[in-house]
């Protein structure tokens, strides 16, 4: 009994693999800096992990919002470049949903 390993079909798993993770990271990034470009910072609320490095206080979240709060009120924006930000991040992420979606699906039907 041999083992033949199809080495063409490898390396075009591996190379849509890489260019897959690519763009999904770089849709992802593309809608954070929109997202924040918007005025809509996101501030995540802190966890509790168990055994964790740090945690930060509510303290340090309110004072992390309110940093947030006044970057997005010195914004160099117009309203309607902050709407369209917006909708581009939306844009954005919807693309990346997508794009993992199309990923899931080809590995559901395409075997």
């Amino acid at each position: 009994m041999t083992i033949v390993i199809n080495w063409l079909a490898f390396l075009q798993v591996f190379v849509v693999a890489l260019v897959g993770a690519t763009v999904v990271v770089g849709l992802y990034a593309v809608g954070v800096r929109l997202l924040v470009r918007s005025g809509r910072v996101p501030v995540v609320a802190p966890a509790e992990f168990t055994d964790a490095i740090t945690v930060i206080t509510p303290k340090e979240a309110a004072r992390a919002e309110k940093a947030a709060a006044k970057a997005a009120r010195k914004s160099p924006l117009t309203n309607a470049q902050r709407t369209l930000a917006y909708v581009g991040a939306c844009a954005s992420f919807g693309l990346c949903g997508l794009v993992v979606l199309g990923g899931i699906l080809l590995i559901v039907f395409n075997h």
